[in-house]
Parts: structure tokens; C-alpha cells; sequence
């Protein structure tokens, strides 16, 4: 008899390890609490995230202008991702994709899944064995979910941070109800990645333009503040573009406060004051891209070798002359 007992045992054990190593390969313990959003006036959608897991935005987050947006998390079941906007893309609402496939779902206790469809609407569910603390709340028009809290005050809070912050762009929005989880004590396990994705709500059928924003931190001690840093880059050099968008109309007057902005915003950025030296240098105001450059140069030799190709290609149209006075700069 003892025998035969400790067979069994052994057999248990035996079943115990393969289970494990099926969740180890088929499935990611991204435990984490995150964002879904869709503001009809700016005609963007997004969702954000953080977890103590590497390079979380590769696992929960997905977004498809036309589509929706999704936040797949907990014990993460991967395809709700890929899944989920297709049935969005078919037209399909939030509730009718989310109760789709957390049907089809065995192991639909351990999920935390929410979506957002490309009119507004909301669904969101926390399965039964979700590691405390965890729990969610649908608002209108998004859904804040977390998981594995150190406190369950963490997704109040970020419902609060998000309908409070409500005059900002959805982008800072989010990244707004990022720190307010942060505040409350956020992973019970600490920090370590996060990400935030944000599209147009209509879809041109193109990817390039409907994507406006896709941002990650893989591997971060302060993820979410340095998503944050990350943004503010964005946004400047959205300056950046906007100011060469007004060099081609010849507005200089634009284009030199969109430079200037930009690098108010990243004062030590080299690559923001060389290219605004060189829009200058190209509408003819070579004397005010001159003291530009000298800085550019003195902090790092390669700018200058740089600036001694550009002619070739035509990025640097300047008389010969004045070629020479910018790159003997010293």
C-alpha cells in the first residue's frame, strides 16, 4: 500500500511540473493594471500599462484604428489580442468580443480583459482567481483594471486621475492615470516596463498615419516615469516636425517658434538644435544657423563631419561660401 501511495505522489508531482512548464511557454504572468480610453473629441483611442514584467507592451496592449482598443492581462491569454480586433474589425461591439472570447476560454477565471470599440463602448471583466488585489471600474467611455495590487485603492484612484485630467491630450491622460496606480502603491512586486499606444478612432487605411503614438519602456527601475520622459521627447519633436512643415511653406516666423519650443522643452537634445541650424541655413539665414551649429560642434566633433555630406544629397543647400563658414566654425 505504501507503495502504491507514494506512486501516486510521484504521478501528482509529475503532473504539477508539466502544468508549470505549459504556463511558463503558453502563457505570461503579465499581472499589472492598465488603461483602455476613447475620447470622441480629439478622435483617439488608446491604452496603457505597467507591470513588473519585461517588455509588458508586447503582451497586453493593442489598439487598431477602425477597431478598438484592448488591455489583455492577469494570467495573460495572448490572442485576446490579435482575436479581439479582428472581431472588432467585423463589427463586432466591445461586449460581443469580450464575451466571445472569454467563452471560448478555459482558463477564463484567471483573466483580466478589456475593450474599448471604435464607438465608445465598454467591456470589461476580472475572473474569479485574479491574484489579489485586484478589481476593475467602467466609466464612460473607458475601463481602468488592475491585478496583483499592493492596495485595493490603486483602480479608484485611476479612475479618478483619468476623469480628472480630462483638459489634457488622451496621451498625458493616460500616462496621468499611470502615476495615480503609482501613488497608491501600484505592483505589489515593484516596477519594471510599460507602454502606451494611442490611434485614431477612424481608420484611413493607412498604419503609418493611424498610429500616432506607440511608446515602450522594457526594462525600466521608474517605468512609468520615464514613459513620461518619453512623451515630452514626442511631443517636442512634434515641434520639430511642425516646424520644418513651416520652413517648406516659407513661414519662418512659425518655424522659428516650433524650433524654439522644441528645444526649450530638451535643452541638451543636440539632434533638435542641428537640424534647426540647418532649416536656417537653407531659407538664408546662415548667420543665425552659425552660432547653432558652433554649439552643435563643440559638444561633438561627428555633427560637422556630418554637415559636410548633407550638400551631397541636397539636405544642405548653401553657397560654397557659406558651406565653408559653417563647417569652420569654431
Amino acid at each position: 500500500m505504501k507503495n502504491i501511495v507514494m506512486g501516486i505522489l510521484f504521478i501528482m508531482f509529475l503532473s504539477s511540473q508539466v502544468c508549470l512548464s505549459q504556463l511558463k511557454t503558453e502563457e505570461k504572468l503579465a499581472h499589472t493594471y492598465s488603461i483602455v480610453a476613447w475620447d470622441d473629441e480629439t478622435g483617439e483611442m488608446g491604452v496603457a500599462v505597467q507591470s513588473h514584467w519585461f517588455s509588458v507592451g508586447s503582451v497586453v496592449t493593442w489598439a487598431e484604428s477602425g477597431a478598438g482598443v484592448i488591455a489583455t492581462q492577469s494570467l495573460v491569454n495572448v490572442s485576446f489580442g490579435p482575436r479581439g480586433l479582428e472581431m472588432l474589425r467585423q463589427g463586432k461591439s466591445a461586449e460581443e468580443t469580450l464575451n466571445s472570447l472569454i467563452r471560448s476560454d478555459e482558463g477564463r477565471d484567471y483573466r483580466q480583459l478589456a475593450i474599448v470599440d471604435k464607438k465608445g463602448e465598454v467591456a470589461v471583466c476580472t475572473g474569479e482567481k485574479c491574484i489579489a488585489e485586484a478589481g476593475h471600474i467602467k466609466g464612460d467611455h473607458f475601463s481602468v483594471q488592475a491585478n496583483m495590487m499592493l492596495n485595493n485603492t490603486v483602480w479608484s484612484a485611476m479612475s479618478e486621475a483619468y476623469q480628472e485630467n480630462l483638459q489634457f491630450p488622451l496621451a498625458e491622460r493616460l500616462v496621468a492615470v499611470l502615476e495615480a496606480a503609482e501613488a497608491q502603491g501600484g505592483d505589489i512586486r515593484g516596477r519594471q516596463s510599460a507602454a502606451l499606444l494611442v490611434v485614431k478612432v477612424k481608420s484611413s487605411g493607412k498604419l503609418w498615419e493611424d498610429r500616432l503614438i506607440d511608446l515602450r519602456v522594457e526594462d525600466n527601475t521608474h517605468p512609468v516615469k520615464e514613459l513620461k520622459r518619453l512623451l515630452k521627447l514626442f511631443r517636442a519633436y512634434e515641434h520639430m516636425n511642425a516646424g520644418d512643415i513651416a520652413i517648406e511653406k516659407k513661414d519662418v516666423e512659425t518655424a522659428l517658434r516650433e524650433y524654439k519650443t522644441a528645444e526649450i522643452m530638451f535643452p541638451e537634445n543636440l539632434e533638435m538644435k542641428y537640424w534647426h541650424a540647418v532649416s536656417l541655413a537653407n531659407i538664408g539665414m546662415v548667420d543665425q544657423a552659425i552660432p547653432i551649429f558652433k554649439q552643435v560642434f563643440s559638444t561633438d566633433e561627428n555633427w560637422r563631419i556630418l554637415t559636410r555630406r548633407l550638400p551631397k544629397v541636397d539636405l544642405l543647400t548653401v553657397e560654397k561660401d557659406d558651406l565653408k563658414k559653417i563647417v569652420e566654425v569654431e
